[in-house]
């Protein structure tokens, strides 16, 4: 069946990317928005937009009935949920099919099985997939989580069932930790995700995080289109992902690939999804949880395989057969994403808000910067604080890295502070360039003398600079001599 109109029940960078693949598809697409983003890119590129009402994420993306409401005004066929709000929820799937609308993912079943960080669990251990000690059912009350860190040891994680993006965890280092821990982490996932179960999974030292890639169709094909390392974390969420990874090899990958794919034929899964793990420092891997969903880090795979994830992701929602098929599936080169959060990275990554003055953005052979931002942009505090995603590829990792390096040099934001001084930090790194990472990259390398020194050295532009540096060039340029 070939949809005409799609809602992209979404925001940010994140629509405007899904946006860019509906139109070259041949979409109308029908944006929404809450008021704070009434003015944004994505509503403008969105050949229709209608808005939200309440600017909070409970009271507009997280609205099912509004955003159903909105769906069936504008006759739409079809749902592309993103990433984060309502793409991992069972209930929304249900609620598409329910009003005979196609949602661009996985049925309600498969999301219950394997969105449900809990149940997923679950299912890795029946098919022999190694998993960290930890609970099967989210805990009913601190008594019982204080009782599990004991049995485990601690430290223990915290995890949201329902979440993902480093929402709703917590690491706890002893028993007096637990109650505070447990109340953030089920606030927060209510926040994010309108769920509040968390469950406890055993604290593994410094692994790697990789991740597998996976298409399925409705015709019981599936396929994984190889690994992404995604190690470098703060608080529990990605800042820097590759692929490929320089961890793997090609026995294990194999090994893994397949353990991937038999957790999703196993839950008779449907689009595009990602299964992660854990891989320790003797190289032992754990199943770690699955997004059922389009990821964040999705373009380092696009790019080391030259496929497009959102134009598959429509093609089986239509009903076809994958188009590719193991066999076929080669990684050329190395790819390497930075997220371009506005954080303050020499202030523990706090948030930092305020209003986008001036952007300038990079570019150059194989730079992609998926990106949502324009001077006049406000940055608030109700959303995640992703401004972009800058990807890179090149024939191998160090060449990547190299040209990384400058494109995080070319790029310019003023008015927030960023993480793009870290970026340069991690492209510089002896340890990042010779591969030696885990999740505990920054916590070892990125210490408060560094970050200092870093500020005063690469800090982000403040809008005077910014100013200063544009003249310097257009005085240069008027002081060229053309020849004819």
């Amino acid at each position: 069946m070939k949809f005409k109109n799609i809602l992209i029940a979404n925001r940010s960078e994140i629509a405007i990317r899904v946006i860019r693949s509906a139109h070259e598809y041949g979409y109308n697409t029908i944006a929404i928005a809450s008021p704070h983003d009434k003015t944004a890119l994505y509503a403008r590129e969105a050949r229709e937009c209608f808005q939200l009402s309440g600017n909070s994420p409970k009271e507009s993306y997280l609205d099912i009935e509004q955003v159903l409401r909105i769906a069936s005004k504008t006759k739409t066929e079809a749902i592309h949920p993103g990433y984060g709000f309502l793409s991992e929820n069972a209930a929304f799937s249900e609620a598409c099919t329910k009003s005979g609308i196609k949602f661009i993912g996985p049925t309600p079943e498969s999301i219950d099985l394997l969105g449900d960080k809990t149940k997923a669990r679950k299912l890795a251990a029946k098919l022999g997939i190694a998993t960290p000690g930890g609970t099967t059912e989210a805990l009913k009350d601190a008594a019982e989580a204080i009782a599990v860190g004991e049995e485990l040891g601690y430290p223990i994680l915290l995890k949201a069932a329902a979440g993902g993006g480093g929402k709703g965890m917590r690491v706890v280092e002893s028993s007096s930790q637990v109650p505070e821990a447990l109340n953030r982490a089920m606030s927060e996932a209510l926040g994010a995700f309108g769920d509040d179960r968390v469950y406890i999974e055993k604290y593994i030292s410094a692994p790697r995080h990789i991740e597998f890639q996976i298409l399925a169709d409705s015709h019981g094909n599936i396929v994984h289109l190889g690994e992404r390392e995604c190690s470098i974390q703060r608080r529990n969420q990605k800042l820097v992902e590759e692929s490929p990874s320089v961890a793997i090899t090609q026995a294990t990958r194999n090994e893994m690939g397949e353990a991937a794919i038999d957790l999703i034929r196993e839950a008779r899964y449907e689009g595009a999804g990602t299964v992660e793990f854990l891989v320790d420092q003797n190289g032992r891997y754990y199943f770690l949880e699955v997004n059922t969903r389009l990821q964040v880090e999705h373009p380092v795979t696009e790019f080391v395989t030259g496929l497009d994830l959102v134009r598959e992701q429509f093609r089986i929602a239509e009903g076809e057969k994958l188009g590719i098929r193991q066999k076929d599936v080669h990684a050329r080169g190395h790819s390497i994403e930075v997220r371009i959060q506005a954080e303050d990275v020499w202030n523990e990554f706090m948030p930092s808000l305020g209003r986008i003055t001036h952007v300038r953005h990079p570019g150059g052979a194989f730079v992609r910067n998926d990106s949502a931002l324009y001077p006049g942009l406000v940055v608030s505090g109700y959303y995640d604080s992703l401004l972009a995603k800058l990807v890179v590829w090149d024939l191998d990792r160090s060449k990547a890295i190299k040209r990384m390096k400058r494109a995080t040099e070319e790029m310019k934001i003023a008015g927030v502070s960023t993480t793009i001084p870290f970026a340069r930090f991690v492209m510089e790194n002896r340890l990042f360039q010779s591969g030696e990472i885990s999740t505990k990259f920054i916590e070892t390398e990125f210490t408060a003398e560094i970050s200092r020194d870093l500020c005063d050295q690469n800090g982000n532009e403040n809008a005077e600079a910014f100013l200063s540096v544009q003249s310097l060039l257009d005085e240069r340029a008027k002081a060229m001599v053309f020849v004819s």
